[in-house]
């Protein structure tokens, strides 16, 4: 039975809202500011920066600037383990019980991200209505509702313990899939049981097991971990193409890493022709966009889903953020959230490129610390990600995880970068991969190309194979237990502490 049709009619009316954003959003992001301020006026937040009186301006966006201090997790650590010990009223309304235990700070230390009722509701699962929607929209075609979903969730599995029993620590997808509406369970797989289970090695083999049982149009999840269940179903089912065991199979709605260095694998395992892929922004803090045209030419930013958002220029830093009216297309920002789930001026570690402003469309960058600069070659993660893509796809390698960093200066030899890369198919000849990945880093930033011109400055880059499972082990040596949800090894950093704590120096 194709329930799609049905489906086109309920989320038309919702996703038709955004076509009247033009021009309106900086009507809408005030909207959400007052009736996040109203929400957290009664809050020990809200009364220790006077919210209240906030409320009085028609636009209190100025005001909130300059009373509420731009903040980091540690900022707000203390506040946050009040709420998982139960404290109510602390930065939002009532009491807790959920939290997304997300990747560790520089401390080293795991983050506890407060996911409210509110935060549940107006955001997350509205977020991934309106993922829906859109896609429903560009591609009317679709099929979507004639079979099921294969949706990856983490689990609760967790090191980090609280004095108060009801709360849950673990994955955000834990929690959307542990309260998701009883309906959706007809229309997704696999079972909340095997969704939730903690031991991911078991889980897998049960994921793929029921998943060949079923008609699976779309998959959700991230990559890298989505990639695992396909090749361990097709293993199951004895075949070499997804089309074989899902032939109705027509969206991947992926988010949490970039998907290009996968992107050629997917293709070579899924139908020519036959299949959409749909990028989504949502991270334990907030589902901040989504994909809204065929070609992706940015993600919509959702402006109305319970966040004020705020950005700070990434090339010319200034005292107060700009809003939302204020960015310019092409223009790289450090995004700042409010949002309902008690983050205030919260500053996420992530870095986005504006692509267009009005409605605003973007594109993630990367992390504010996830980079390299230690020669002046201003080297990004998504240049990283775009080279490495390339370089999987001119030797037929497949990749499960890297990270890089600068080998400094010694002596009469120059700096380079040192690339450490978990391979699930290694390169048919190393030398080529490197090649590749070097000459699209220098098409790709022109300070990396300007530091590696004829080796004056930089030397070619080092690749060193690992182990599979190399980083597996590293994270949870860093205390983080989480597979299949959102564990993430860093993927550049501008000092040498990560790959001298993976390769034990």
């Amino acid at each position: 039975m194709n329930l799609t049709p049905i489906a086109k009619a309920i989320f038309r009316r919702d996703s038709a809202r955004i076509d009247a954003w033009k021009d309106l959003t900086p009507e809408i992001q005030i909207r959400q500011l007052r009736w996040l301020l109203f929400k957290g006026v009664e809050t020990e937040y809200g009364q220790r920066y006077g919210f209240e009186k906030m409320l009085r301006s028609e636009d209190p966006r100025k005001e909130f600037a300059e009373a509420v201090p731009m903040v980091g997790y540690e900022d707000l650590r203390a506040d946050i383990m009040r709420m998982a010990a139960g404290h109510e009223d602390v930065l939002w309304p009532g009491k807790c019980l959920n939290f997304a235990q997300s990747s560790g700070t520089s401390g080293g230390r795991s983050k506890l991200i407060p996911v409210t009722r509110d935060s549940l509701r107006v955001n997350h699962y509205a977020g991934g209505s309106d993922v829906v929607g859109q896609y429903l929209r560009c591609f009317p075609e679709s099929r979507m509702f004639s079979g099921k979903g294969l949706i990856l969730g983490g689990s609760f599995d967790t090191q980090i313990k609280v004095s108060n029993p009801k709360v849950k620590i673990g994955d955000l997808s834990a929690t959307l899939i542990d309260d998701i509406n009883p309906l959706a369970n007809l229309f997704r797989i696999p079972s909340k049981k095997i969704a939730l289970m903690k031991d991911w090695h078991s889980k897998l083999d049960l994921i793929a097991g029921s998943a060949i049982k079923e008609n699976i149009t779309n998959l959700s999840g991230v990559p890298s971990w989505m990639l695992r269940v396909i090749l361990r179903a097709l293993d199951m089912a004895g075949v070499n193409s997804t089309q074989e065991i899902w032939p109705g199979l027509e969206v991947f709605f992926h988010g949490g890493i970039s998907f290009e260095p996968y992107r050629e694998e997917y293709a070579r395992l899924t139908a020519p022709g036959k299949m959409n892929y749909f990028e989504t922004y949502n991270a334990s803090e907030g589902f901040f966009a989504t994909q809204a045209s065929r070609d992706n030419d940015g993600m919509l930013l959702l402006i109305d889903r319970g966040i004020f958002y705020e950005f700070m220029p990434i090339d010319n830093p200034t005292p107060s953020p700009l809003t939302a009216e204020q960015l310019e297309a092409g223009k790289v920002y450090e995004m700042i959230i409010s949002s309902c789930n008690g983050l205030w001026r919260y500053r996420l570690g992530d870095t986005v490129e504006v692509t267009d402003v009005n409605p605003v469309k973007l594109r993630v960058a990367g992390r504010t610390k996830s980079f390299i600069n230690a020669f002046g070659e201003e080297l990004m993660e998504n240049n990283a990600e775009r080279a490495m893509a390339a370089a999987c796809s001119a030797t037929g390698a497949q990749i499960s995880n890297y990270t890089a960093g600068p080998v400094y200066a010694h002596g009469r030899k120059k700096g380079r970068h040192q690339w450490l890369i978990e391979f699930d198919q290694p390169p048919a000849d190393i030398t080529t991969f490197r090649e590749v990945l070097d000459s699209e880093l220098k098409n790709l930033n022109s300070d990396y190309a300007a530091k590696r011109f004829d080796g004056i400055f930089l030397d070619a880059p080092e690749i060193i194979p690992v182990e599979a499972g190399t980083f597996d082990t590293w994270l949870n040596q860093q205390g983080n237990h989480k597979l299949g949800g959102q564990r993430k090894i860093p993927r550049l950093r501008n000092d040498r502490s990560i790959l001298d704590s993976i390769l034990g120096k």
